[in-house]
């Protein structure tokens, strides 16, 4: 008896562009990224300032035993300072150069994406969106930006 493997090999291709996206909120912007690249998610904590760091950078913290730099993600966005105040979030990512903290003013769903289905940016994402954002996707009710976490990592300005 012979075993058509054609049809298994092909199986996994189909669902190759679906991504699940860990979405969050940067100001009033719906943003995602890749779940994969998520380490995971806490409570800002103390951390120290870093002299001469860029505008963006609020200052390093120890994550047993980690250095993790913290960066405002609304303010390296364009988008506005995150407010403190407000009970943020630290999305913790693994980077070439190390851990980063990406500050998030609340944290949203994870929702799974069909990449395909990705559009452009639109326009009114005033030009932050061929820098930072690889596209939107859109659910039944929003548009999620989708962010390009290595270009927003990148240390160019």
């Amino acid at each position: 008896m012979t075993e058509n493997t054609n049809t298994v090999a092909k199986a996994p291709a189909k669902n190759s562009n679906i991504v699940e996206l860990a979405t969050f909120y940067v100001g009033e912007a719906l943003c995602g990224m890749d779940i994969l690249k998520v380490q995971e998610i806490n409570k800002l904590m103390q951390m120290t300032k870093v002299p001469q760091a860029p505008e963006y950078v609020l200052g390093i913290l120890n994550l047993r035993g980690q250095i993790v730099t913290i960066i405002d993600l609304g303010r390296k966005l364009g988008l506005g300072d995150t407010d403190i105040s407000q009970d943020p979030r630290n999305i913790i990512v693994n980077s070439t150069g190390g851990h980063v903290g990406l500050l998030v003013r609340k944290i949203s769903d994870v929702v799974t994406a069909d990449m395909v289905k990705r559009e452009p940016a639109p326009a009114n994402m005033r030009g932050i969106q061929g820098e930072f954002f690889t596209g939107v996707f859109k659910t039944d009710n929003t548009l999620i930006g989708i962010l390009n976490i290595d270009k927003v990592l990148s240390i160019e300005d």
